[in-house]
């Protein structure tokens, strides 16, 4: 199986740079995985799409604020994306320009509020940088961070809720689970008055969700690996509804990737945490989802290969086709596809 066989044309036009004004206001593609048959909706129309038994699964990790511009105390400027947290205030980070960022180099942020010394260099040339501040981390980075946006995103964004979803909570991702940027809580509560049941599981996206396919063969290429947890709540009421009939519903390949990583050759799911780096691609025999509510990815991605393995490389790349006919917005800030 070759990476290019997961190729497909986009015009660069189609890639969204911001998000819509209404966040379920975007289109919706529905396939059906077993038919190819398309429909073209609105995200609105979720709730038409899901019944009374489903479980909706949702990622409620929150983006880092992690993307900081400051100074050399020496001059020149400098960007530094965190990346994970190593403790003791010391994080291993992307620094731009590198070759200027050397141990011992620091950095101001602000007028100061933050500042930095790099301490050591890190596999594949990041850096750790110690960070000195007063109170609160997580607050002094709301005040002076910005969202590290996908590499295609060429417009800064001006009110950062918007690369959050409305039911984020736990802090640690570099980038969001998009698919979930399309729900509102006025949609959500819709869809629980269907009598369809919400649960959360957490996988922290990192960087390496945007790192391309540079192998000629498919199962070549190594997955980054990301933090995930299952509350026991979760897997409860996942394995409740698998008993009963009911369809599981992954929002995202981030909540499908978790779920998959640990449940049970049955589909059935037990309290969980840990780092998983799964890779699904086309052969793949899905345990426990039925549904997948997910945006559009990049070509010849593991996103792209993910879908495929759940509805068809074919029907996928016959859904792209016809999504960049009907000039349907891309990636991130883009619009969504519903594959059931």
């Amino acid at each position: 199986m070759k990476t290019s066989d997961f190729s497909y044309y986009l015009p660069e036009e189609l890639i969204a740079q911001t998000p819509l004004e209404k966040r379920d206001g975007s289109r919706l593609l529905h396939l059906n995985r077993f038919t190819g048959e398309i429909e073209h909706k609105h995200f609105f129309d979720l709730p038409d799409y899901l019944r009374e038994g489903d479980c909706l699964v949702l990622n409620d990790s929150r983006v880092l604020p992690a993307r900081l511009i400051g100074r050399r105390e020496s001059g020149g400027v400098v960007e530094v994306v965190l990346l994970k947290d190593k403790g003791n205030n010391i994080w291993e980070c992307l620094t731009r320009p590198g070759r200027k960022t050397k141990p011992g180099t620091k950095l101001i942020f602000g007028e100061g509020e933050l500042k930095a010394t790099v301490s050591d260099c890190a596999e594949g040339g990041n850096k750790l940088l110690r960070f000195e501040y007063e109170g609160i981390f997580l607050e002094v980075l709301e005040q002076l961070g910005k969202m590290p946006l996908p590499p295609y995103i060429k417009t800064e964004l001006s009110d950062k809720e918007r690369y959050q979803t409305v039911y984020s909570r736990e802090v640690g991702s570099a980038a969001a689970p998009t698919a979930g940027l399309h729900f509102t809580q006025e949609l959500l509560d819709k869809i629980a008055q269907k009598g369809v049941k919400i649960c959360y599981v957490t996988l922290h996206v990192g960087l390496g969700t945007f790192r391309p396919v540079k192998c000629e063969d498919v199962e070549s290429h190594e997955m980054h690996s990301e933090f995930c947890i299952i509350p026991k709540e979760t897997a409860i009421m996942i394995t409740e509804t698998q008993k009963s009939g009911g369809r599981v519903v992954a929002v995202g390949t981030t909540s499908c990737r978790t779920l998959e990583s640990f449940s049970k050759q049955d589909g059935t799911l037990e309290e969980s945490s840990g780092f998983t780096d799964i890779f699904i691609y086309p052969g793949y025999k899905f345990k426990c989802i039925d549904a997948l509510i997910t945006n559009f990815h990049l070509p010849e991605s593991t996103l792209v290969m993910l879908v495929s393995a759940l509805a068809g490389r074919e029907n996928i790349l016959n859904a792209y086709a016809k999504a960049v006919e009907e000039k349907y917005r891309f990636f991130s800030f883009g619009d969504a596809m519903l594959i059931d």
